[in-house]
């Protein structure tokens, strides 16, 4: 209890602060625009920084630490697929998305996607709000059950209860104050993500005697694991390869990542904003991979490899700091969670009550009911937690493929071709979700490639082929 007790309290006080920002920003939540947007007022460090960590969650500080601690140098594959990721959501989305966006006066991505299509039955709408909850649900799901494993390795408070404390915390803040609440909340868990994958791996590495210490320790375990192909050959090795390459594929088709470019206040803090989470990006990631090399040294024994992270933070520093690194995983875990509490939320206050049942709703109302809906999905992804299905990396690839192939095939086609009508939009994020589906459930993940990269490819062909071959019109920007 000696050593626990600074951990606790210095986690306690990172925890208050956060929810103090979350009571803070009720008093600038006023609107429905406030709630999901934050007036469009975002600046260029809040855009950056809650953009990145509301798409690296704790699939990143516990998952691809554990990834590179069971795979070794081959886990290195993921981090150009992501940056380039990256790179195509700052250079080719998101300043169209937010000129647009905002000409259209579209607060959601189904707001959007509808309101280019020109789409007065909602087909477009209600096929989005349908993809999107489901997907949340398993993705929150996926950020809770990291919060029971953080908990469980540092405080041995059983699964149960760490799920339980990880979701009451990201739902209160979240159901306080909406959009504001989280970007500001996520500009501060970023910086602690980014400050925790940089230290902890130079502790590791520095405790381990160095780099050469590193690799000679790994190869003495396994050749392999010092190998880019991670000892797979042939068609093995090649479906590694783009499958890890492939997660890239993603990210312009996450609503909790795309919705900041459109809060953001200006072009000239867009521009500002894509050095800085390019930067944070390589930071991150190559800090996660190098972390979970030293921790196969550090912690050859360790049962499950997605402990690597809170479990070396205990070993190797001072109580105190380690509370700090302990916050660095729940700022991970938060950071994407309150994103797509409030996307869900989105979803059924805005896209449905609001737009498809044309309740003429006073604002109040709307942000009531946008708050009721982060509570039932929040309690629904605890539930999704406390299943069997614990493996955070793979639990967040099926959903991160599930709204990258149903979302962002349709998006980039909306904002680039402009014969891009209803039916091709419908047909590409029916086609992305159905082959994520039915690609994982048949175990063709597991035996070829990662399920986004054909469902990604197969939906941009459905948007193609649905849109040339019916007519529709695009409609244009008014900005």
């Amino acid at each position: 209890m000696g050593q626990t007790l600074p951990v606790i309290i210095t986690f306690a006080i990172y925890t208050l602060f956060v929810l103090g920002v979350g009571i803070y920003a009720t008093k600038f939540t006023k609107t429905i625009e406030d709630f999901f947007l934050a007036g469009r007022r975002l600046g260029a460090w809040v855009t950056a920084i809650s953009s990145v960590a509301s798409s690296e969650s704790g699939w990143v500080v516990l998952g691809l630490v554990g990834i590179a601690y069971k795979e070794g140098i081959s886990a290195v594959w993921i981090a150009p697929g992501c940056l380039l990721g990256y790179m195509v959501n700052w250079y080719l989305l998101a300043f169209r998305l937010r000129r647009e966006s905002k000409g259209l006066g579209a607060l959601t991505v189904p707001d959007f996607l509808e309101a280019k299509a020109n789409d007065s039955s909602h087909l477009v709408r209600i096929v989005a709000v349908a993809i999107t909850f489901f997907c949340m649900m398993g993705y929150v799901g996926a950020q809770f059950n990291a919060a029971g494993k953080t908990f469980d390795a540092v405080f041995k408070i059983n699964y149960f209860n760490g799920v339980l404390l990880g979701a009451v915390i990201t739902i209160v803040y979240t159901l306080l104050g909406g959009f504001r609440a989280v970007s500001w909340t996520d500009l501060l868990q970023g910086l602690m993500m980014v400050f925790g994958l940089i230290f902890l791996p130079v502790v590791a590495v520095i405790h381990l005697g160095g780099l050469g210490n590193l690799f000679r320790g790994l190869a003495a375990q396994s050749p392999s694991l010092l190998t880019l192909s991670g000892g797979n050959v042939g068609f093995a090795l090649l479906g590694l390869i783009i499958g890890y390459l492939g997660i890239g594929l993603g990210y312009p088709g996450q609503p909790h990542v795309v919705t900041r470019y459109m809060a953001v206040r200006g072009e000239r803090e867009m521009r500002r904003s894509r050095l800085i989470a390019i930067t944070w990006g390589i930071l991150v990631y190559y800090g996660a991979i190098f972390l979970g090399l030293a921790g196969r040294l550090i912690l050859p024994q360790i049962a499950d490899p997605e402990y690597t992270y809170p479990t070396v933070a205990l070993k190797l520093l001072p109580p105190v700091i380690a509370g700090v690194m302990l916050a660095a995983i729940t700022s991970a875990i938060r950071s994407t969670a309150d994103s797509q509490l409030l996307v869900a939320a989105s979803a059924v206050a805005r896209d449905v009550y609001q737009k498809v049942f044309r309740r003429e709703a006073d604002q109040r109302r709307l942000v009531l009911i946008s708050r009721l809906t982060v509570l039932l999905l929040g309690l629904l992804a605890f539930i999704l937690a406390m299943t069997k299905s614990r493996v955070i990396f793979w639990f967040v690839l099926f959903a991160w493929s599930g709204l990258g192939a149903s979302f962002g095939p349709p998006i980039l086609f909306s904002l680039y071709w402009k014969r891009t009508n209803k039916w091709g939009i419908v047909a590409g994020m029916l086609v992305g979700f159905a082959t994520t589906v039915i690609w994982k459930l048949s175990g063709l993940s597991a035996r070829t490639i990662y399920e986004l990269v054909p469902a990604f490819f197969l939906s941009a062909l459905a948007v193609f082929l649905g849109s040339l071959f019916t007519r529709g019109k695009m409609r244009a920007s008014e900005a």
